[in-house]
Order: C-alpha cells, then sequence, then structure tokens
C-alpha cells in the first residue's frame, strides 16, 4: 500500500473504529492515554491522537494482527502508517 499522510490518518481513524468495536481493550486505551471516550471522539481528526492509537495497537502482534484482519490491511500497514503521523518518525542509525 502506497503511503502518504492522509493514508496514515485513514488506518489510524480504522484502529480508532476497531478498538471501539473491542469494549475492553478501547477501555484499556482510554485508561492508558487519559482520553475520555468523548476526548476520542473529538479528536479522530487530530494526527497526533491518531498517532497515540496506533502507538497503543502496536503494542501487541494479536492487536495489529486483528485490527490488519478486520480491516483487509497487511500487518505492517500499521507500523508503515505510524511513520507517516507526528512522532512516528524512526531515527536512521546510517
Amino acid at each position: 500500500m502506497a503511503m502518504t499522510p492522509e493514508t496514515a490518518e485513514l488506518i489510524a481513524i480504522r484502529g480508532l473504529a476497531w478498538l471501539a468495536g473491542q469494549e475492553d481493550l478501547l477501555n484499556v486505551f482510554l485508561g492508558a492515554t487519559g482520553a475520555s471516550l468523548e476526548d476520542a471522539q473529538r479528536r479522530a481528526g487530530d494526527p497526533e491522537f491518531l498517532g497515540s492509537v496506533l502507538d497503543f495497537i502496536l503494542m501487541d502482534d494479536d492487536w495489529v494482527l486483528g485490527f490488519a484482519a478486520e480491516n483487509g490491511l497487511a500487518p505492517e500497514d500499521a507500523m508503515n502508517a505510524r511513520r507517516y503521523l507526528p512522532g512516528g518518525d524512526v531515527p536512521s542509525w546510517t
């Protein structure tokens, strides 16, 4: 999948929607970020918040695989998308 900042945001929005469908996991995400459900809804278009959504999903391989499978994505798409959102820069050690 060709990745752009816009595509990355769309993937992250899908990640937020996926989390919303996983009630127990959504509560863990909200607790980890300190966000309320209303905050999550209000910030769904905020690239920084969307980066935190992908950061959370990327914490567990099973979450990545579940998110990818339900959204017709390759598992690596979440990590690639994260690189295009604020704070997702990967350092180059070359």
